[in-house]
């Protein structure tokens, strides 16, 4: 068994065919995914599908990076809060910084991502963390933030071989996907450095599909190229990339 540990399932971009990418995904040995949270306006949508799989999909609650507005964000964050009082979770995400669309927003994104982290400890839950353009942003929170109860996953994780040391010792997993079989993605040079009980796999479909379907809709499926890539890079048999990041998702998101 596989778990798709980032996935937007619920988005619109599977909107005319979602059971079947859920369907092509199980027959592939990928049985369980967690749903990260955007904002208010996705809630609905997610509890659906929970609603309709019950034991394949799990939720995160969070507030994203780039819907942190001025004008909403006291809004989203109570929304998060009453998830977080109400609803059977799995994580608090994705949350974090995002530099890449609007830096204007840096200190009100820090501040959310902060809240929320907070929120995460007090309610002995996992964190999903996005990160663009923004390691150093990221890391002050964390480093503000660290305590034993913090933990998470660095999701899509594209830094260093020093970021990944760094946010190993923050208690993160790092979330590999399809860009760990892009030709300039970088992080294929070094992961086999790292010790596998470190990393989880995600797709963040339908985003960054891998080879050979970049540029197209990604799918929770596609996960099975992800694995593949890491048994080349581990030069070990997939079984072994199988039940190591199962285990590592199993026991992070508390899904036994």
């Amino acid at each position: 068994m596989f778990i798709d540990t980032h996935t937007h399932l619920y988005s619109d971009s599977f909107k005319e065919d979602r059971d079947a990418i859920i369907e092509r995904a199980i027959n592939q040995s990928i049985n369980q995914f967690i749903l990260p949270a955007i904002d208010s306006t996705y809630t609905d949508s997610m509890w659906d599908l929970k609603e309709k799989y019950p034991e394949a999909m799990h939720i995160m609650a969070g507030l994203h990076p780039t819907h942190v507005d001025p004008l909403s964000v006291s809004e989203e964050l109570d929304h998060v809060k009453k998830q977080l009082e109400s609803k059977d979770l799995c994580a608090v995400g994705e949350i974090g910084v995002d530099l890449y669309w609007d830096s204007s927003t840096k200190d009100l994104q820090q501040e959310a991502f902060a809240q929320q982290i907070r929120w995460a400890k007090e309610y002995d839950l996992p964190i999903a963390i996005h990160c663009r353009d923004a390691f150093k942003e990221v890391f002050e929170v964390l480093e503000a933030e660290k305590s034993d109860k913090l933990r998470g996953v660095f999701h899509c994780f594209t830094g260093t071989i020093e970021d990944a040391h760094k946010a190993i010792g923050y208690n993160l997993k790092l979330g590999i996907g399809g860009v760990v079989t892009f030709k300039n993605g970088k992080i294929d040079q070094f992961l086999n450095e790292i010790d596998l009980e470190h990393i989880v796999l995600e797709t963040d479909a339908p985003y960054l599909a891998p080879k050979p379907f970049r540029g197209k809709r990604n799918e929770s499926a596609y996960l099975l190229h992800i694995a593949e890539k890491l048994s080349e890079i581990y030069q070990v048999p997939l079984a072994k990339i199988e039940e190591t990041t199962t285990n590592n998702a199993k026991k992070l998101f508390k899904l036994d």
